[in-house]
């Protein structure tokens, strides 16, 4: 199924897509094209930020660009058409009427390209479930919210910039989502007060933000949005006068943050500590890199820790399951998607190693270096941080000795790995300078008892103090 429209013979229309990952919108953060600007099929046009990572779109035929629908920074609804193309150049067929580029009221209607109920799916990220229907509005929007969404169109079809509508205000009940309800309220806005610039006299997000704007205090000023080139944490100019810092949710920090509340108060958590002696685990990394079956790979003390929870779930596997919570049942998996969890300049994000167990060090080794550089450069996509058992985060590289980190949604185990210091340690009957580590690991306690949760933890620890377990116990 492809993510456009036919409005005519002669103008296409493409529309945001469902990734495959069931989520509802994303942000368009740069364009690769512009109007005027001829397209093939295939080529990138934009690159889009869901609630799970930064994507690229291809536009599925070739053509001219006519209209882009939506500009830089924007939050779009899934199958709402971003943008036109002219697939006939030069013909004399009217073009179409551009349609008002702002939040629709329900789910976007179905063309008759598509079958109802269906959700346009960007190619190669797979089929999302269909949606239920939002039931529509009943009755038709007020005259004069119509006009001031006219009025906005016009101004934005002339000028590229909506300009201030004062004097239409809404009638009734003003016209929101509830995620924007609840932002008003949080903010503190009455949304009889505010200018609608949606379709059919909709509030956006945006209308909401513009209307807390001038409320502001003189001395704390709203930091200007980064640029849509730069990434989401680059740190925004402040005045030195300014007191506090307003930064929209939205995003990956937004799925942070549902998913780590969903997880801590569903997921019953315990978290388990163990101090172990890593001395011969760095002597092996050491050895490793000099190994000419490594050459090529980037080999760290993070690859041997990976391996050692491998081996550890191997030895109980029961810990690789997870809870089904409409079934009332514990879901145990037969393979293990590593998750790492990674630090990027858009937050944090978990993808995955799929069917780590299967690997051998040099493939575990390729397969780390290969999801960390995908990671920092923000082109993770959601479908590799889809389906993980269970989880390492590495905060040791932060220079902390460890914590107690939260489940990842859906998964059963974390590992948290604090940094490795040179510690005084008693070895063989003497105090001795030695590399030290302390492991944390939290686990779900609804399916992992304590003693299964120990006892995969002594078996890392145990094969990071003695590496050559790895093969004894493999």
């Amino acid at each position: 199924m492809t993510t456009m429209t036919q409005t005519s013979a002669r103008f296409r229309e493409f529309k945001m897509p469902d990734v495959g990952e069931g989520l509802t919108e994303a942000e368009i953060l740069k364009w690769f094209v512009q109007p005027g600007d001829t397209v093939t099929d295939g080529q990138v046009v934009c690159e889009v930020e869901t609630a799970k990572a930064a994507v690229e779109l291809p536009i599925p035929f070739d053509g001219v660009v006519h209209e882009l629908r939506f500009s830089e920074g924007t939050t779009v609804d899934v199958g709402q058409v971003i943008i036109t193309v002219d697939v006939a150049p030069g013909s004399e067929e009217e073009a179409p009427v551009p349609a008002p580029a702002q939040e629709p009221v329900g789910e976007p209607e179905a063309s008759a390209e598509e079958p109802k109920g269906r959700t346009p799916v960007l190619v190669g990220y797979g089929v999302a479930e269909s949606s239920t229907k939002r039931r529509p509005r009943k009755g038709a929007a007020a005259p004069e919210a119509a006009a001031v969404a006219a009025a906005v169109q016009a101004e934005l079809n002339g000028h590229g910039a909506a300009a201030p509508v004062i004097d239409a205000p809404p009638v009734g009940r003003p016209l929101a989502k509830p995620p924007v309800r609840k932002l008003a309220k949080d903010l503190g806005i009455d949304l009889a007060t505010v200018v609608p610039t949606g379709k059919d006299g909709i509030i956006t997000r945006e209308d909401v933000h513009a209307a807390a704007a001038p409320a502001a205090s003189p001395a704390a000023p709203e930091a200007p949005a980064p640029s849509v080139s730069e990434p989401a944490a680059v740190a925004v100019e402040v005045p030195a006068s300014a007191r506090e810092t307003r930064i929209p949710v939205k995003g990956v920090r937004k799925a942070i943050a549902q998913a780590m509340v969903g997880s801590a108060f569903t997921a019953p958590h315990v978290t388990e500590f163990v101090t172990v002696d890593v001395t011969r685990t760095m002597k092996l990394v050491a050895e490793l890199k000099e190994d000419k079956e490594m050459a090529g790979v980037r080999v760290n003390p993070l690859l041997i820790i990976a391996k050692a929870l491998l081996v550890a779930i191997k030895r109980n596997p029961e810990v690789n399951a997870a809870w089904d919570e409409a079934n009332q049942e514990i879901v145990q998996k037969h393979y293990v998607n590593l998750g790492i969890a990674a630090a990027t300049p858009r937050g944090l994000i978990v993808p995955n190693i799929k069917d780590a167990h299967d690997k051998t060090l040099p493939q575990l080794a390729a397969a780390l270096g290969e999801l960390v550089t995908t990671a920092r450069d923000g082109k993770t996509s959601p479908a590799a941080m889809a389906g993980g058992t269970v989880t390492i985060t590495n905060v040791g590289v932060f220079g902390v000795d460890t914590g107690t980190p939260i489940l990842n949604p859906g998964e059963s185990a974390i590992l948290a790995v604090g940094a490795i210091k040179l510690q005084p340690w008693v070895h063989k009957g003497k105090v001795k300078p030695r590399q030290v580590t302390t492991l944390a690991l939290s686990f779900d306690h609804r399916l992992v008892d304590g003693e299964l949760g120990s006892k995969v933890l002594a078996d890392v620890a145990a094969i990071l103090e003695q590496p050559k377990r790895l093969i004894t116990w493999a």
